[in-house]
């Protein structure tokens, strides 16, 4: 077991594709009866990485990990942990553990024993046993909790417990479906830095299943978003956020305001695209030609009340304080909405509702999709 971390932060795990590689699932697939739940899902997951499936619920992500972790069986297709083909081998015969939205801690065993629980189903020695324990609640900063019971502890303090008793034996890989689903806002924050910091001192693979964008935003080194039972995109937050790759995956993380409309300027990388008689300045990723039809993705914190490649006027809708942003509805013209997110020290001046605005973004602060 790891030793005890310190109060400062771990140096994030670097990881290339020279990593090893600890989780490769080639091309599973799952269905239920006659209906598909995974459809060729390829992936590699490298030794050390927090790595997030991200999605809608009902998108294939709890059975992919379910299938990783031996309680589901893949209709077709092979999933290697380790190098290992791990067909046919029950979740109790795989180096992963699994954390459960429902903690499912066992009511009448304190916290010692809940961690120890699964050891001594292995019938480990007792000072293996008490070592091992010990670790784990250090880890979780559970320190002088052993005697505890469950209904004696915070939300938080109980999904701590959780972790530890999957941590205590020492899985290559760590799968957690939506642990944090029942914590209240606060908590849920905590427990964001609470796993990263676990993940960054153990340097085990995780393997995170969360329908919430902001947390696999936060955690992740890598997520693979997912909808209708295949992976979409695949990337680091950034590529998810900066560089979507469809009209989903735009609309599924993050906010955006997104205007169909068709190509009518090339410059290089640089477009112009008309959007209900609206001129809009943007960049492409790919090539285009003219006239062809597409989609602008405008980020709402990219718009602004400066100069701009583009500007879009119309009246003000609605307002929103939100704390650092003001959130900004305009509506335009023909009656289509405009939302921008604007820094609260930039809001000042910022018109009522009702009165007239002008929102700005520039050609790269936006990107085309083709439709």
């Amino acid at each position: 077991m790891a030793n005890p971390p310190t109060k400062e932060m771990p140096a994030a795990i670097q990881l290339d594709t020279a990593t090893p590689i600890s989780v490769s699932v080639r091309n599973v697939y799952k269905t239920f009866d006659t209906t598909p739940a995974l459809k060729d899902i390829a992936l590699d997951i490298r030794r050390g990485e927090f790595f997030s499936l991200l999605g809608p619920s009902g998108c294939g992500k709890t059975t992919l990990l379910r299938s990783i972790g031996g309680f589901e069986t893949p209709t077709s297709g092979t999933i290697l942990i380790d190098g290992k083909d791990v067909g046919g081998i029950p979740p109790y015969g795989r180096p992963t553990n699994m954390i459960f939205q429902q903690l499912a801690l066992f009511p009448h065993l304190d916290v010692y024993e809940n961690v120890a629980f699964g050891l001594r189903v292995q019938k480990k020695p007792k000072e293996q046993i008490d070592g091992r324990v010990k670790g784990a609640l250090a880890l979780v900063r559970l320190e002088g909790y052993e005697r505890r019971m469950p209904s004696q502890l915070s939300g938080g303090q109980r999904q701590r417990v959780a972790m530890a008793r999957a941590l205590v034996n020492e899985p290559s890989v760590l799968l957690l479906d939506e642990p944090l689903g029942s914590l209240d806002l606060q908590l849920r924050l905590q427990m964001h830095e609470e796993l990263r910091r676990l993940q960054r001192t153990l340097g085990n693979t995780f393997v995170f299943v969360t329908h919430d964008q902001g947390e696999a935003m936060s955690m992740s080194d890598r997520i693979a978003v997912m909808n209708g039972g295949v992976i979409v995109q695949l990337g680091t937050p950034e590529d998810i956020y900066e560089r979507p790759q469809s009209r989903f995956v735009a609309q599924f993380v993050g906010h955006t305001n997104l205007f169909d409309g068709k190509v009518i300027r090339i410059e290089g990388s640089r477009v112009t695209v008309e959007s209900d008689g609206i001129s809009l300045a943007a960049t492409t990723p790919t090539p285009v030609e003219l006239g062809q039809a597409v989609t602008v993705v405008v980020r709402y914190e990219r718009l602004g009340l400066g100069a701009g490649d583009t500007t879009l006027r119309g009246n003000v809708a609605e307002r929103m304080f939100l704390g650092g942003t003001v959130r900004v509805v305009m509506a335009l013209s023909g009656g289509r909405l405009v939302t921008a997110d604007i820094a609260s020290t930039a809001a000042t001046g910022l018109p009522a509702i009702g009165e007239p605005v002008a929102l700005t973004f520039n050609a790269s602060d936006s990107r085309v999709l083709v439709a």
